[in-house]
């Protein structure tokens, strides 16, 4: 379906024109018809196939219908991370070129004169507020930030906010918000905190399902079964040679992160960390610096598996193996990116097993094993090659739980009578 087959005003049409979108991708086909109709939302979507548009444009649609009130918040956006807010925020420049229509990214890190701002703008009525849950907070609680005049809300990659620990914060935010109001909740997977989420706050909500796809063609995978004490010195070997091309790792914390990228640092290799903890100039001196090559190598948690414009990285790690399937084809999927060529690589543990299998269930493809190297293969006993339900189960010698039957194993005394 092309743009102009739906009910959009030609100011938006122009902007679409000169972004050079024509064609809409499924979800933005069979989505934006529903939010226009005023219909609640659950979209499973993942990043890539234009949901943010898929949202935005019949927000700022409806907005040019002048059914708003201009001294008030209109559309509230959630996203769970700054990197994301600010993406969203450049596409509203060029989807609201030619609209009269006012916008902020609200989202922590910034300075007292960025907050400031902020504060102004919740004061003085701004359409479109897309923001980072924490930092609404606060502007909610210090500030006292008005979000009586919402009228839309939007809850994007829900279960990744969900998975940092923003339940309470969301449903603290929407208890500002006026119960009459149109919700829509996009999320890549759904977990059972996301289905209870959308539960309490979507009203008799439209369904639209983009099937996951699966890891591109040129991903070549690859993965090493290998103990946990054997992850790092595998990382300094394959880094060895100082030969790689941009490449991202992923770590299941920020401990974790701190740590491999100290120890690339002790190799002399050009890398960088990523995680929310930095304050947000570094983190987008540390993006800045890893698009424009002065940094190879980026260390992250999951904070840059979705979102991330980056088209020439050319090897994922999984130094940990992802918690979901689905957050796997994410992850890999930042390399070979436009038609190019990638690698992804995955460290899996005895303990990771039972995940790694449902990865292969999920992408219906075994991944290839990969040797470890003869000095990695030294430094602890060697990991069979066995899914996590073939393994024999341990026996169990101890009461049975809840039996409260006992059991007297002593010879019965002789009947003497």
């Amino acid at each position: 379906m092309l743009f102009e087959e739906l009910d959009l005003n030609d100011d938006l049409l122009d902007a679409l024109y000169d972004m050079h979108f024509k064609t809409c991708t499924p979800v933005q086909e069979r989505a934006i018809p529903l939010v226009l109709e005023g219909r609640d939302l659950l979209a499973s979507a993942q990043t890539g196939t234009g949901k943010t548009a898929a949202y935005l444009l019949p927000i700022l649609e409806k907005l040019s219908r002048g059914e708003h009130r201009t001294d008030k918040v209109n559309a509230l956006i959630l996203v769970p991370t700054r990197e994301l807010a600010m993406q969203v925020d450049q596409l509203l420049e060029g989807f609201a070129y030619y609209s009269n229509v006012s916008w902020i990214a609200v989202s922590g890190g910034n300075d007292g004169v960025a907050f400031a701002q902020q504060q102004r703008a919740f004061a003085k009525g701004s359409d479109i507020v897309v923001a980072t849950p924490g930092r609404l907070l606060a502007l909610l609680r210090y500030c006292e930030a008005d979000l009586s005049g919402v009228d839309c809300l939007v809850l994007d990659e829900a279960d990744r906010m969900l998975d940092i620990g923003f339940y309470d914060d969301i449903i603290e935010i929407i208890s500002h918000l006026p119960k009459q109001r149109q919700t829509l909740m996009f999320s890549a997977t759904f977990p059972r905190d996301v289905e209870k989420l959308a539960r309490n706050v979507l009203t008799n909500p439209a369904e639209v399902k983009i099937a996951v796809s699966k890891p591109a063609d040129g991903i070549t995978q690859g993965v090493y079964l290998l103990q946990e004490t054997q992850k790092l010195p595998l990382i300094k070997t394959l880094f060895a040679e100082q030969t790689c091309g941009k490449t991202l790792i992923f770590a299941a914390s920020k401990e974790k992160v701190r740590d491999l990228y100290r120890q690339l640092r002790q190799l002399h290799l050009p890398v960088a960390q990523m995680h929310s903890d930095l304050e947000q100039t570094e983190r987008t001196q540390v993006m800045l610096d890893y698009k424009n090559n002065k940094v190879k190598i980026l260390v992250a948690t999951d904070v840059v598996s979705r979102g991330i414009d980056i088209d020439d990285i050319e090897l994922v790690i999984n130094f940990d193996v992802p918690k979901q399937a689905e957050d796997y084809v994410h992850r890999i999927g930042r390399t070979a990116r436009a038609g190019a060529k990638g690698i992804g690589l995955t460290f899996v543990t005895p303990k990771d097993r039972q995940r790694f299998d449902k990865i292969e269930q999920f992408i219906e493809k075994q991944i290839e094993r990969r040797p470890l190297p003869d000095e990695i293969a030294k430094l602890a006993p060697a990991v069979a090659d066995v899914p996590a339900d073939k393994k024999p189960r341990k026996k169990f010698y101890g009461k049975k739980r809840g039996n409260t039957k006992r059991h007297d194993k002593r010879k019965p005394k002789k009947n003497i009578q």
